[in-house]
């Protein structure tokens, strides 16, 4: 096996070698090793890709589009996708101009990052938050600015924001929302985003919004945009891998004016010269024809969050009802005190189930964890089962 030159050792990009592996996978990484483990761990949906969904990539195969695919996305798919959200969020993006399609919505978060962030620039990240985040804004030589939301319901509200921009995030570029929110399932209500756009514009921010989880809302609670509101200020990042459990197929896109998205389109060619065909093939049918697909989903992840809020806050976990996304983050009980870390580890060795603790989400995230509730019902229950066991031995 090859060994690295020793003259090229240290030669690497010195903000990859700065960094550490995703906290949250290599959590999930040791906790698959225990034999029995029940893994609540990632946000990796137990349903199934859609029938007519994976019969539409099989026939985009038999039908030998094998070649290379527009590098924004096909014109299909950009149309469908400007449909989708002029029919869920009225709000209107031309296909032609203003749509990108990416490699999931990571990809998507990439090619945002890289075109509108220069080394030293400063971006607002709410936490707790999706970990990723922060190493994504690093590669760029950015600063990412962690806001704790934990202390207003994990809501940031405009009063928070603004003293923020004028503290420790004065000559902020950007700020970034994840709503409906991972890990905290909290989702922001339109008069809560009429007012944070109102402070983005004042203080003349790019506004990113991740809205992965958008068609996964519970309760009577509605979905919203930012984009609703400054369409000329926001870069709205979306994709299928949640509400049409297609994790694996990696589709996601981006939104926003043309101004900006001849650059964001610039960044993806770069990256990923065009997104496969057969893929593009599925999401086109999936967005114009799978209109129910998400609410079948919706129907079943609120019966598991129902069931895992009521036995977990039975043992003593403290918690706000998630409105959205399928995540539960979950105060542990006073009996182990704030480490959190300490509490996933050994839940984990006794009674193989695995959470995520949450200070891997940012500032606001000690003493809670994070548990999926995307697995199988039968797991829930099993898994429920092993904690009550766990926290009254304990």
């Amino acid at each position: 096996m090859p060994k690295l030159a020793d003259d090229l050792s240290m030669t690497i990009n010195t903000r990859i070698n700065a960094m550490g592996p995703s906290k949250i996978r290599a959590f999930d990484e040791k906790a698959s090793k225990i034999p029995g483990m029940i893994k609540l761990t990632i946000g990796e949906p137990d349903l199934n890709t859609p029938d007519h969904v994976k019969e539409a990539a099989i026939a985009d195969i038999n039908a030998n589009d094998s070649h290379y695919a527009p590098q924004a996305g096909k014109p299909e798919l950009l149309q469908a996708i400007s449909s989708y959200l002029k029919r869920e969020l009225d709000v209107d993006y031309n296909p032609e101009t203003e749509i990108c399609v990416t490699v999931g919505a990571t990809g998507a978060l990439n090619d945002v990052f890289m075109t509108i962030l220069n080394p030293g620039d400063k971006i607002l990240v709410p936490t707790p938050v999706w970990a990723l985040y922060f190493q994504l804004i690093k590669m760029c030589g950015a600063i990412p600015v962690q806001v704790d939301t934990s202390k207003d319901g994990f809501i940031l509200t405009p009063e928070h924001l603004r003293q923020v921009l004028r503290e420790e995030g004065k000559g902020a570029k950007a700020i970034i929302l994840t709503d409906p929110s991972n890990p905290t399932g909290c989702v922001y209500p339109a008069e809560i985003l009429k007012e944070l756009a109102s402070v983005i514009k004042e203080f003349h921010l790019f506004s990113i919004t991740d809205e992965i989880y958008g068609d996964l809302v519970y309760n009577g609670n509605v979905h919203h945009s930012l984009s609703q509101y400054i369409p000329e200020r926001n870069i709205l990042i979306s994709g299928l891998s949640k509400a049409y459990a297609m994790t694996g197929w990696r589709l996601g896109y981006i939104a926003a004016p043309a101004q900006i998205m001849s650059s964001i389109r610039k960044t993806n060619a770069f990256l990923v010269t065009s997104v496969t065909d057969n893929v593009q093939a599925a999401a086109i049918e999936a967005l114009n024809n799978g209109q129910e697909d998400p609410l079948e989903a919706r129907k079943i992840y609120e019966k598991r969050l129902k069931f895992m809020k009521t036995g977990m806050e039975k043992l003593g976990f403290e918690m706000s009802t998630p409105q959205g996304a399928f995540y539960i983050f979950a105060k542990i009980p006073e009996a182990f005190g704030t480490d959190d870390e300490a509490f996933a580890n050994e839940l984990a060795a006794k009674a193989k189930v695995g959470v995520t603790p949450g200070r891997y989400f940012g500032k606001g995230g000690q003493g809670y964890v994070r548990l999926s509730y995307a697995s199988s019902t039968k797991q829930l229950e099993e898994a429920l089962k092993r904690i009550e066991k766990f926290v009254e031995n304990i």
